[in-house]
């Protein structure tokens, strides 16, 4: 049986908890529960979405493709995000596309569920928009890391991101695994380059390295690394 939104534990991560009990009742008559499989897109970029998605489970990556032909991975969306949001609310079609990291559950909100409710409810506008700034805010800061930190920098800060934001499995390793040509896109570098950096920590015994699987050995190291101490 589907859950109902107004009993999503996850809606209290994001916009939806500014909603009434009334609107998310509409939300949840009209919102439909899809899965996704490893590796397929929700949506591709250039699309015009006629609703947004919630994240009930798994991850998402959310990438751009540059100039020449390689993604570049700007956020990765976990549960109880919504994505797609800036995209139905300006009217344009999505300038990312979203892929699933691992299996994922998303909720399918029609767009009508959402731009009603926007117009219904201030605290509902308000949360959307201190999300969207909040996004605004990490693209930023991933334009200054772009510009002012070494790939050697940016690796070790992705794979202490990768620690913080997903935890580690009980062998202690990455509990998000993400490919080497992943952790490239994220860091906008060439997979040859991830790859040799990733192999340089692991002889510094800053990582442990299996197969995907990447587990921090030194974490002190790794920080000081990735602050260019």
């Amino acid at each position: 049986m589907e859950s109902r939104c107004e009993n999503c534990i996850i809606r209290q991560f994001n916009s939806l908890r500014a909603m009434s009990k009334e609107e998310l009742k509409k939300v949840s008559d009209s919102k439909t529960t899809k899965k996704i499989k490893k590796g397929d897109p929700i949506f591709e970029e250039g699309d015009k979405l006629n609703g947004v998605y919630c994240v009930r489970d798994g991850v998402s990556k959310l990438s751009k493709l540059s100039a020449n032909g390689k993604d570049q991975i700007v956020k990765l969306a976990t549960k109880g995000e919504v994505i797609g949001q800036r995209s139905v609310i300006a009217e344009e079609t999505t300038n990312l596309s979203a892929v699933a990291v691992n299996d994922m559950e998303v909720c399918f909100i029609p767009k009508e569920s959402i731009t009603h409710t926007l117009h219904k409810n201030p605290n509902f506008t308000l949360e959307v928009l201190r999300h969207m700034a909040h996004d605004l805010k990490e693209a930023d800061d991933v334009i200054v890391n772009m510009s002012q930190k070494t790939v050697k920098q940016r690796i070790a800060e992705a794979i202490l991101y990768l620690k913080n934001n997903f935890g580690e499995d009980e062998e202690g390793f990455l509990a998000l695994t993400l490919s080497r040509e992943d952790i490239s896109n994220v860091v906008g570098t060439a997979t040859e380059s991830a790859i040799r950096i990733i192999s340089e920590f692991k002889k510094k015994g800053l990582i442990n390295a299996s197969g995907k699987k990447i587990g921090i050995k030194n974490e002190r190291k790794l920080i000081e690394l990735a602050e260019g101490l």
